[in-house]
């Protein structure tokens, strides 16, 4: 693997997500390199994203740019790995992701974490003590990784995220992408899985990229498979729905949040 440096003008962008403000990616290019990934049609660094998983650019100014952004921008959510994973295995050396949690959180910024690795249990002294800002999320598309034959072992981000659960974090788990004929057998195996941690199952299937060598699933697939995955998370007792509904959830639930905080204060009061 190559690991270059590079400077960048901006550490936040506005994302298109209805239920995140901003996006940060300490990093750009991931060797964790699954062949799903669409993630280098939307890298600007060539070498990175002509190379996926063979070259890896550090934001060497993340850091000081970021403390600036959080004085003038107006506080949101930030959801950290959107493009790259923030903790591939340079996380380890670089720690530019739990710099960037550390300016983010005292900032008063709202944090959600998506990744494949373990890694994000280091950090968890940080993301307790700003437990009710922080959420984090695993990825996984089966069981055995054949999707994804250079990250971390399932059962391993499996056990980090019952940790994590287990500490009072909020958790959830995506589920995805699902693709017709290659993993969509294994929903329900994954389901059991994580049937006795207390996590959220956000769920979706294959959209196409430019470069990717799947196709997207038929409607009617789709139709059938959603309905199996809703009738498996009724009968763990689990909170599930899919992707492109997780910004209604994530929205009742801040409401609810702050309902909670505003009862609090009358109480203290």
């Amino acid at each position: 693997m190559i690991v270059k440096s590079i400077r960048v003008k901006s550490a936040l962008s506005k994302s298109g997500l209805k239920e995140i403000n901003y996006s940060l990616n300490p990093y750009l290019g991931c060797v964790f390199s699954c062949p799903y990934c669409y993630a280098p049609n939307f890298t600007p660094d060539r070498e990175a994203s002509e190379n996926w998983g063979k070259v890896v650019a550090v934001k060497e100014n993340l850091l000081e740019v970021l403390e600036r952004e959080v004085k003038i921008y107006k506080r949101g959510v930030v959801g950290i790995s959107t493009i790259t994973d923030a903790y591939q295995p340079i996380e380890a050396l670089r720690k530019l992701t739990r710099e960037s949690l550390k300016i983010l959180l005292k900032n008063g910024f709202r944090v959600s974490i998506q990744t494949k690795s373990p890694l994000v249990l280091r950090d968890i002294d940080l993301l307790l003590e700003y437990k009710d800002r922080v959420d984090v999320g695993f990825t996984v598309t089966s069981l055995n990784n054949k999707l994804e034959l250079n990250a971390p072992p399932a059962k391993g981000r499996l056990r980090a995220l019952e940790k994590l659960s287990s500490e009072g974090l909020e958790t959830w788990i995506f589920l995805g992408p699902i693709i017709q004929g290659v993993n969509d057998a294994e929903v329900e195996n994954i389901i059991r899985e994580i049937s006795n941690i207390k996590v959220r199952v956000i769920f979706d299937s294959f959209h196409y990229y430019r470069g990717l060598k799947f196709k997207e699933g038929s409607t009617q697939w789709w139709v059938n498979l959603r309905n199996r995955i809703l009738e498996n998370c009724k009968r763990y007792g689990m909170e599930c729905h899919e992707e492109s509904e997780d910004w209604i959830y994530e929205k009742r639930r801040i409401i609810k949040l702050f309902s909670i905080r505003f009862q609090l204060l009358l109480l203290m009061s």
